[in-house]
């Protein structure tokens, strides 16, 4: 199998995992303080960085079609974030969400392109 089927799946795997993360920190009642930046904006934003990275690295799809998959999940964050008593939704998260997609397909495609 080739090298690039190898990485193709690591990045597959890695972003699976992401997921799962996010989507657990986004909607656990408590979530660990460690891992916050100190502002919920912030945490959106990078988030979504280190998804738009790993997804523009591990998904063989046109770069609109994983930002738009993308903001979908971070518009079911929003959603399910409404049904729980701790957490609320709010515009400016998905707003943040879509700034961190658009950089981390950026910054992953300028990486993509001089590794290869």
């Amino acid at each position: 199998m080739s090298r690039w089927i190898h990485a193709l799946r690591l990045w597959r795997g890695v972003l699976v995992l992401m997921l799962g993360a996010v989507l657990y920190l986004a909607l656990a009642p408590n979530p660990p303080q460690s891992g916050t930046l100190g502002w919920d904006k912030l945490n959106h934003v990078l988030a979504f960085v280190a998804l738009g990275s790993v997804a523009r690295l591990g998904v063989v799809r046109p770069w609109p079609w994983i930002a738009t998959a993308l903001l979908g999940f971070g518009g079911l964050i929003e959603l399910l974030q409404m049904l729980t008593p701790t957490r609320s939704a709010e515009w400016a998260d998905l707003l943040a969400d879509a700034l961190g997609i658009a950089i981390g397909l950026m910054l992953a495609t300028w990486w993509r392109d001089r590794a290869l």
